[in-house]
């Protein structure tokens, strides 16, 4: 194995710890090449699995036109990205944005949970809440800077 590649299965292990220390949160695997994290078996995270390529999916609905704007994501496939759902693929040897797709994960799951375990998150501060941007951070004008972006790529 590659020096990259097992550098980049240490942070996808990272992450999949990350997600699993939620509310009622475990691992899916629908079809192979994936292990996914889900809450009461909805998934709030797309993961691949070790030895291949990092890459990630979320529902991000409060923060995916901010990014949408970063140059290694893309609206997640098959219709959910219209929901707010946002991919990411990263090459071997690329750098991992790791805190920001942990704030992707945190993002995601509150979307996807239920209430009543959301509300454990509200009652018991964590270090993942501080890295979850508000939902005010993310302006008109920022969500007009990804549409322009999402044009771009389209031509």
């Amino acid at each position: 194995m590659a020096r990259s590649q097992s550098s980049t299965d240490a942070v996808l292990k990272e992450l999949r710890q990350f997600g699993l220390a939620y509310p009622g949160a475990h691992t899916k695997s629908p079809w192979p090449g994936h292990l996914d994290l889900a809450v009461r078996d909805k998934t709030f995270a797309y993961l691949s699995i070790e030895g291949e390529p990092l890459a990630i999916s979320c529902k991000l609905p409060h923060s995916s036109a901010t990014a949408l704007m970063l140059p290694f994501t893309k609206p997640t496939a098959y219709g959910l990205g219209k929901s707010g759902w946002v991919s990411a693929q990263f090459a071997e040897g690329q750098a991992l944005p790791v805190d920001l797709l942990k704030s992707w994960i945190d993002e995601s799951y509150r979307a996807q949970a239920p209430k009543k375990l959301v509300a454990h998150l509200l009652a018991a501060p964590s270090a993942a809440r501080a890295a979850v941007p508000s939902r005010k951070a993310e302006s008109k004008k920022s969500r007009r800077a990804a549409a322009a972006t999402r044009k771009k790529r389209e031509r």
